[in-house]
């Protein structure tokens, strides 16, 4: 059946909060300084405030994405999107340090509801595979186009109002939806999905936390004898997580649908874009700021022509699969993207802004195929009543992808950096900037040129790396995808 009328308009309804989603992801950091001089937040509640938002809906995707199969995806995000709407509220008026924690805390779990909410409901109403692409095209579009107006519409409210105003930006855009999903959403439910398995809920948080906390630290302050423990505690958790799934007469999560070529096959490689761009993200913005010597706001200019770029990728993708072979247009966008994260290995010193600019916008474009094909194929290739857990695996995998990428590669650039620089110097390229303020003009300088670059050669062999990585899977992909996947009706009977 093809979409007519109210199904696009049922899109329309679905974007908003997945571009709010973006969105306020991007205003925070720069709502930062407002609040920390207002609410004075100590150096761990400050982190937790921007940490615990991302912490908690990586850790409750899973969850939610299956909790919306059994009680209906509709009711689940409109239950979720005035949670959203109401810990706005809490967040935008905190007096506290302590109360703020506790609303994006909130804002983290609602947060899980929406993203597979809306992923899965378009499935639902997207049942012919070209304009499902075109529908995802354009959710993934709106959630990039948030990173692209986060900063202007952060800025603009944060020289005008109270920083409160960037969390209140939620409140008309969830009222809007609490109006308009009963009418344009069709609910959907899985009547055979039977009870929600407490157990597995708290295994599967037990697993999904401390991974994606363990990566992080890791990242941040290296193989630590905590941060390892923790890492491996989530690993034991979600080894016990994936038995009790398998002796479950209704799990949480479906196993068998990694049985489904296509299924497995996309996820796979939306990890690996989600490690490579995950990772060469971080010392790509700490270029911009260490290296080039930007402000943040001027750092933050020169991300927004990759998310232009994105946005195009992702919305020509549909037209091109139409007229090629999915999996083709898929590999050659990774192979256009391997040629954008070649050019970062010509950035030397502050004068290689140019070659990063072109490298991340060649990158992001390329890339933009692969996030909505892939997508596509994951809910596409499971039975209508699985579409929740599969839109939930597919951002939960993505989660994974970024906090791996961040750790892996964050520790090869930053054992690049070390080995490059005299010893005694500080371990990072901030330390480094930081140690030289206070040392004589001369000396100064001279930490921090071989500072940099030490960290240009850290970027320019992980950059090799991601390049390597990302066309062995565009190849990989494009041999795997080429095989028909099995059909819904033989899943659902085996």
């Amino acid at each position: 059946m093809k979409a007519g009328r109210r199904e696009w308009l049922g899109l329309a309804v679905l974007a908003f909060p997945t571009l709010l989603l973006s969105l306020d992801m991007s205003v925070l950091h720069l709502a930062v300084p407002h609040l920390a001089a207002d609410l004075r937040p100590s150096s761990s509640q400050l982190l937790w405030i921007i940490d615990i938002y991302g912490f908690l809906v990586a850790g409750f995707l899973v969850t939610m994405g299956t909790l919306g199969d059994r009680i209906g995806r509709r009711k689940l995000l409109m239950i979720g999107g005035a949670a959203f709407g109401a810990a706005s509220i809490v967040a935008a008026f905190a007096g506290s340090a302590e109360m703020l924690v506790a609303a994006r805390a909130v804002l983290g779990v609602a947060g899980a509801t929406l993203m597979p909410s809306t992923l899965a409901l378009i499935s639902n109403m997207f049942q012919d595979a070209k304009q499902r692409g075109t529908a995802i095209a354009v959710w993934m579009s709106c959630f990039m186009g948030g990173m692209v107006i986060g900063p202007v519409v952060g800025g603009v409210l944060l020289e005008n109002f109270h920083w409160g105003s960037v969390f209140l930006l939620a409140v008309p855009v969830m009222v809007l939806l609490l109006i308009t999903a009963p009418k344009l959403l069709p609910e959907y439910k899985d009547t055979s999905a039977g009870r929600l398995d407490l157990v597995s809920v708290g295994l599967s948080l037990g697993a999904i936390l401390p991974v994606i906390y363990g990566l992080k630290e890791i990242a941040k302050d290296g193989l630590g004898l905590v941060n390892v423990v923790v890492l491996v505690v989530g690993l034991l958790v979600g080894s016990v997580f994936v038995k009790r799934q398998r002796t479950l007469a209704a799990p949480m999560l479906d196993l068998s649908l990694f049985k489904v070529r296509k299924f497995s096959a996309a996820l796979s490689i939306l990890a690996v874009g989600a490690l490579t761009m995950g990772g060469l993200f971080l010392l790509v913005s700490q270029y911009l700021q260490l290296v080039a010597e930007l402000d943040a706001a001027e750092a933050g200019l020169r991300l927004v022509p990759q998310a232009i770029a994105v946005v195009i990728g992702s919305l020509i993708a549909p037209k091109l699969a139409q007229r090629f072979r999915p999996e083709f247009v898929l590999g050659f966008g990774m192979l256009v993207a391997s040629v954008g994260i070649l050019l970062f290995t010509q950035a030397e010193g502050p004068g290689g802004l140019l070659a990063i600019v072109i490298g991340l916008c060649v990158a992001a474009f390329g890339m933009g195929p692969q996030g909505v094909l892939c997508t596509e194929m994951v809910v596409g290739s499971v039975p209508p009543q699985k579409a929740g857990a599969a839109s939930a695996m597919s951002e939960t995998v993505a989660e994974f992808g970024i906090a791996m990428g961040i750790a892996v590669f964050g520790s090869v650039a930053t054992a690049i950096y070390q080995s490059g620089v005299p010893a005694g110097t500080p371990d990072s390229l901030a330390g480094a900037v930081e140690a030289a303020g206070q040392l004589a003009p001369s000396a100064a300088s001279d930490l921090i040129i071989t500072a940099q670059q030490a960290f240009t050669s850290g970027l320019h062999t992980v950059a090799g790396i991601g390049a390597t990585i990302v066309v062995v899977f565009a190849v990989v992909g494009m041999i795997a995808l080429r095989k028909k996947s099995e059909n819904a009706k033989e899943l659902v009977n085996s």
